[in-house]
């Protein structure tokens, strides 16, 4: 049985010698897989003293936060999830304030300072704004893990830098610590933080780790008796376990339900009428089916009967479709919107009339330029739909690309597809070569793991083949393992062949998009797709290579040529 991550807390917020409490603090802790895959959240906000509404503020930063971050997607890292939803409220606060009253005066306008903690599998996420702080007490010594965002200008006159609200684009610190059983982590705001010791702190936890709410009061308490006038809030929070280093699979209970029978053409399974056999491998069998009560058509798919015994393929194979709820785009394969519990162990997917890029080749050999731009850019709208997840895809290549009837281009087969956010808690192990070799980024071959550079260069590798039937390194890169090796790789110009009519601006955008080295790459995968279109200025400077560098044969044959016009000239000379 898997060991799940637990902690105790507890928490007090007090308003002190003020007449209003401006804190505001809260926690969220959700059980099952909703915790393994999101974690325990905690944050703590505090009001500024001169604004009327900050308090407003405090409270939709803190409950916006709690709320909206367990509804961001499974997919997404921790980082990403919280950044996303504090940019949102953040931007909300911001136009409040504009909309009201205090538009030429944010400091008194919905504005707070705003410290969150999140911890999920071995790890904190720490998000911060302002000035209250984030402390860590571990084996007995404390450490303060935040920054102060506060320009201090004398001993009595301060002001906040940063803080939720105050401007357009929040500007978030974010740090990732590893946890250890025991840990213990305080956020506080200014009210207790500078009125009572860490040494203060510790051993009044010490004499409460049973009942940490009953701490917190009393650091609460130790903080007014040495003077604070401020707001007071404090929470405790306390690692106890820590969880297992492989936790439970998103698909873990699918994978309980038993195998299909062996499906045949007109039987009937599980709700569903079979049609036919749409595709047969080692690793899988597709069949056309229909639903019985609707009557629509679908693609189910159920495991190898060779395979059926391997736990990882099945979850491999139970991933797929997991992964295909999670995108929603119109270049990608999307799932069947089933309510109906399943009783077998199987995928359904969206049936797609048409035939893959790679039987579509061999029907059209030599498409023309413009036929491969608009495929190239449909795959790359179904790639940028992984990227929003916080996926990659890894394996593209024309198998693993569909094209209908209506010539609208699909990205299917996630079984290589890496999810940042499962990477991220153990669940999925980085594969040396997750995909198909002659396909793949260099940066694999030397056992890095991938990121969107990587499937940029996959798209231009299957441009390149598109236009060429060949490939911009040959075979090489898949023997280069080594840095020094794959220095030596030499991309071949499509300009090489004398009867190209693909214009050289073409062929200076897919060299830079599958560049040898990653950092030489695109910034973004939709920078290629523009230069595959539109003549970038960069490139139309360059002059067009030099025989020798485009032909060497040829450019060998032209010297060897000339030299033997020049030897018959002289021989005819010196004959008379």
């Amino acid at each position: 049985m898997s060991q799940d991550l637990q902690v105790a807390f507890g928490q007090f917020s007090s308003k002190g010698r003020k007449l209003l409490n401006q804190d505001f603090h809260g926690c969220m802790q959700p059980q099952g897989q909703q915790q393994q895959l999101k974690g325990i959240a905690f944050a703590v906000a505090d009001g500024i003293s001169s604004s009327d509404v900050s308090h407003i503020a405090s409270e939709n930063a803190v409950t916006g936060l709690l709320q909206d971050y367990y509804c961001t997607s499974e997919s997404w890292t921790v980082r990403k999830s919280a950044e996303q939803v504090l940019a949102a409220i953040n931007g909300w606060l911001y136009a409040q304030t504009l909309q009201s009253p205090f538009s030429h005066d944010f400091n008194r306008g919905y504005v707070c300072t705003l410290s969150a903690l999140i911890l999920r599998h071995h790890t904190a996420h720490l998000f911060h704004l302002g000035d209250s702080r984030i402390y860590r007490l571990r084996n007995g010594q404390a450490e303060q893990l935040t920054i102060d965002h506060r320009i201090v200008e004398s001993a009595s006159q301060s002001y906040l830098a940063n803080a939720m609200g105050m401007k357009p684009v929040a500007e978030i610190d974010y740090q990732a610590q590893p946890l250890q059983a025991g840990d213990i982590y305080l956020l506080a705001t200014d009210g207790v933080y500078e009125y009572v010791s860490g040494e203060r702190i510790w051993q009044t936890i010490q004499q409460h780790p049973d009942n940490l709410d009953e701490a917190a009061r009393l650091i609460t308490e130790t903080a007014l008796a040495h003077g604070s006038a401020d707001n007071l809030t404090i929470q405790i929070v306390m690692v106890q376990q820590l969880p297992d280093d492989a936790g439970s699979s998103p698909v873990a209970e699918w994978k309980q339900l038993p195998l299909p029978p062996e499906l045949d053409a007109r039987m009937e399974f599980d709700g569903y009428r079979i049609l036919r056999n749409l595709h047969i491998s080692s690793r899988s069998h597709v069949w056309l089916a229909e639903d019985i009560a609707s009557g629509q058509q679908l693609a189910l798919k159920v495991p190898s009967g060779e395979l059926q015994g391997d736990p990882d393929y099945l979850d491999r194979f139970l991933m797929e479709e997991w992964i295909a709820r999670r995108i929603t785009s119109a270049h990608v394969l999307q799932p069947l919107s089933n309510t109906r519990p399943r009783n077998f162990l199987y995928t359904t997917m969206e049936y797609v009339e048409g035939q893959t890029l790679e039987q579509w080749l061999r029907d059209n050999p030599k498409p023309s330029l413009e036929t491969v731009r608009t495929i190239i850019e449909q795959v790359a709208r179904g790639l940028r739909a992984f990227h929003r997840m916080e996926m990659l895809h890894q394996d593209l290549k024309p198998e693993n690309i569909l094209i209908d009837t209506a010539g609208t281009v699909k990205i299917i087969d996630f079984g290589s597809t890496r999810v940042y956010g499962l990477n991220e808690i153990g669940l999925q192990q980085d594969e040396s070569l997750p995909g198909t070799a002659l396909y793949m980024a260099p940066e694999y071959f030397l056992g890095y793991g991938g990121s969107i550079l990587s499937d940029q260069f996959s798209l231009a590798v299957l441009s390149y083949y598109m236009l060429t039937g060949q490939y911009p390194y040959g075979t090489k890169v898949a023997r280069c393992h080594s840095a020094a090796a794959q220095r030596k790789l030499k991309y071949r110009s499509i300009l090489q062949d004398e009867e190209t009519e693909i214009p050289a601006w073409v062929d200076a955008a897919i060299q830079r998009a599958c560049a040898v080295d990653p950092l030489q790459r695109y910034d973004d995968l939709f920078e290629f797709v523009h230069d595959l279109r539109h003549p970038n200025e960069e490139f139309l400077r360059r002059s067009r290579p030099p025989l020798a560098e485009r032909n060497p044969v040829a450019f060998w044959q032209g010297i060897a040529a000339a030299e033997a016009v020049l030897v018959l000239l002289l021989v005819y000379l010196l004959l008379g």
